[in-house]
């Protein structure tokens, strides 16, 4: 287990724990998060923790081709069910990504000092937030870093009070990476909702191929 100091390097990754843990403290200041990302390797910690850092392996990605979109999210998407906007409520998201309840979580991992540093990193360019709305409600949305000189999205955290928004949102944020060239969408690791809309398992190496 490593100690970040004030020194903004990292272990190489292959050092992690079996769970992907490669460091412990340091901070989230722009400049880290951003050596950080470009390095795959995120923040994921609780509140009372110290900050953690994780490069897991393997990594769950979506390549932009892969995107599945079900007959039922078709028919959504044809009778346009929801409006999505991008970088307007960056705030809202974040703010719903923290407090929206999922099942088995107990807390948040997105505490107030992770708001904080995002919304520095979305306010640099950094940051893409996606909000779903239907009758003018923000009912689902995400957000992500865009490293933009890598082709490559890493998505963070996304939330839906209503169904299939947060799908809507992903598949229109897939939509919009594609107009930007992205090669590769981080989704960090398995979930099967990820799953179900294209996303899989590739090695850690293979990954950070995307990042050299």
């Amino acid at each position: 287990m490593f100690i970040l100091t004030e020194s903004l390097t990292f272990p190489p990754a292959d050092y992690t724990d079996d769970d992907g843990l490669l460091a412990l403290g340091g901070d989230l200041t722009i400049d880290r998060l951003l050596v950080a990302y470009h390095s795959g390797i995120f923040p994921w910690y609780s509140q009372g923790q110290p900050i953690l850092w994780f490069c897991p392996d393997p990594r769950m990605v979506l390549f932009p081709d892969d995107l599945k979109i079900s007959k039922s999210m078709k028919q959504i998407i044809r009778k346009k069910q929801f409006e999505v906007t991008f970088n307007t409520d960056f705030d809202g998201v974040i703010q719903n990504c923290a407090h929206v309840k999922r099942p088995d979580q107990e807390g948040t991992w997105i505490t107030k000092e992770m708001q904080h540093a995002y919304k520095k990193l979305f306010d640099l360019g950094h940051v893409v937030s996606v909000e779903v709305w239907e009758n003018s409600n923000l009912v689902g949305g995400l957000y992500g870093v865009w490293l933009e000189d890598k082709k490559v999205f890493c998505g963070e955290s996304m939330f839906s009070t209503v169904s299939n928004a947060s799908k809507y949102g992903f598949i229109a944020l897939v939509e919009w990476l594609k107009q930007k060239e992205v090669k590769i969408i981080d989704c960090q690791v398995h979930t099967d909702h990820l799953a179900s809309l294209g996303a899989k398992e590739i090695t850690r190496e293979e990954f950070l191929n995307f990042l050299k």
